[in-house]
């Protein structure tokens, strides 16, 4: 499996700083808005009635994870994850580290390093 096979997931989760535009994952999340994904933001630190503080808040099967965090925080998110047997993460450039890799590797979870936004770039200039 490749990065632009997870674009044919339809349920995703940005994990990341979600509310701030000036941030990846506010692009991110937004973008997949716009292409019709059903996807949410979810940011551990803040509290807000726009976002998820965490994904077992997410009231849909979470396809896909799209990892926009400092990976400190994000090995977190990875556990929780397994809890709810979510397998398939596509990690951003800056998210990843060798922990985050090997907890994938070591539980079965698909961890593809990645940018959604120039993964949805490319699916369109198919289209």
């Amino acid at each position: 499996m490749n990065a632009s096979n997870l674009m044919n997931y339809k349920n995703w989760v940005v994990i990341g700083d979600v509310l701030n535009s000036s941030k990846y994952a506010y692009k991110i999340l937004n973008r997949l808005k716009n292409e019709g994904y059903n996807v949410s933001g979810v940011n551990p630190k803040i509290k807000s009635q726009e976002i998820f503080t965490s994904l077992k808040d997410v009231k849909y099967k979470i396809d896909v994870i799209d990892l926009c965090i400092n990976p400190k925080m994000g090995i977190k998110i990875l556990e929780e994850a397994s809890e709810l047997n979510i397998d398939k993460i596509l990690i951003q450039p800056g998210a990843e580290s060798k922990e985050i890799l090997d907890y994938c590797k070591y539980n079965n979870v698909t961890a593809i390093e990645g940018c959604a936004l120039v993964e949805l770039q490319h699916k369109n200039s198919i289209l």
